[in-house]
């Protein structure tokens, strides 16, 4: 209730500055043709895939990723209610969240980009599990988290984008990336407020959640294999994780100097730096084996 006011400056802040896109507008339509089945046109096969497979692994993580928005909408309209400029929020949030997931799988469909036969039952798959945080009946944790995930996946987005080698579908990831990163300003526009409130709070909040992060896909199968993938391509790895998505959030509330802090939130920024200097040292050792495993490839070719 404390935070109403602030929900409702950055909605009608949100409102201002969004723009209106249309997913339509970013899919060549003029490249689909008929599926196999029961219009009996051509059944999919490998050869179809024009982009790179590392492309093909992103997007579709990408895609399992948005199409678990009935379990999102559920948590937030739960923890954050129907009423008012928090229920306005729920609502807008997910009609912009709803048009990724439409506008990719489109994307991807039409031009035959994966095998939709394995991409319809893996999306079976994913939202018959659903999804939860660790942290899904806090506010101020779920705030926190969010404000680190819509940095994340707006990051994620744009680098697959651009490994795909298509202007057209890096054009849509753009657009989708730039919805994520209006969703991370409003989320963490919010937590900044609960700072000022109640920093004690906010900051055990934030130390908890960069304790146990993990990205809304991990539950997508063999999510483990894919997301080393991913990161061996530079699309969204440990480095661009501590140093693109988690520390600038933390820049932007200044942790470090926040004032009014109790014994708690001193404990808890303790751990925040603690865990920072944890990231930097797996994303080193990450970063080496990297270079380790190129060499190896390069030396093999």
């Amino acid at each position: 209730m404390e935070l109403e006011p602030v929900v409702e400056k950055n909605l009608n802040r949100h409102l201002t500055v969004a723009k209106e896109w249309f997913p339509h507008e970013y899919v060549p339509w003029g490249e689909g043709r008929t599926f196999d089945g029961p219009l009996g046109g051509d059944a999919w096969s490998e050869a179809d895939a024009k982009l790179p497979e590392i492309a093909r692994t992103a997007l579709v993580v990408n895609l399992l990723t948005e199409d678990n928005l009935p379990s999102y909408h559920h948590q937030i309209a739960t923890l954050f209610g129907p009423d008012g400029a928090w229920g306005t929020w729920v609502g807008r949030w997910t009609a912009e969240e709803g048009r990724h997931g439409i506008a990719i799988r489109d994307y991807l469909t039409v031009t035959r980009a994966v095998d939709p036969v394995a991409l319809e039952r893996a999306r079976m798959t994913h939202m018959t599990e659903g999804y939860s945080n660790a942290h899904d009946h806090e506010v101020l944790h779920t705030l926190a988290y969010v404000s680190f995930q819509e940095l994340a996946t707006r990051i994620s987005h744009r680098n697959t984008g651009r490994v795909t080698g298509d202007p057209t579908c890096e054009a849509l990831l753009a657009k989708v990336a730039a919805d994520e990163n209006l969703h991370m300003v409003f989320y963490r526009n919010l937590l900044a407020a609960a700072f000022e409130l109640a920093p004690g709070q906010a900051m055990r909040a934030v130390a908890d959640v960069l304790a146990d992060f993990q990205m809304p896909g991990a539950g997508i199968d063999g999510f483990a294999r894919k997301s080393v993938a991913i990161a061996l391509a530079g699309i969204y790895d440990l480095r661009q994780h501590r140093d693109d998505v988690v520390v600038p959030v933390l820049r932007q509330w200044d942790v470090f100097n926040v004032p009014g802090l109790d014994a708690d939130g001193e404990v808890a920024r303790d751990q925040i730096a603690a865990q920072l200097d944890t990231l930097e040292r797996q994303a080193s050792r990450f970063e080496e084996r990297r270079a380790a495993r190129a060499a190896r490839l390069a030396a093999a070719s």
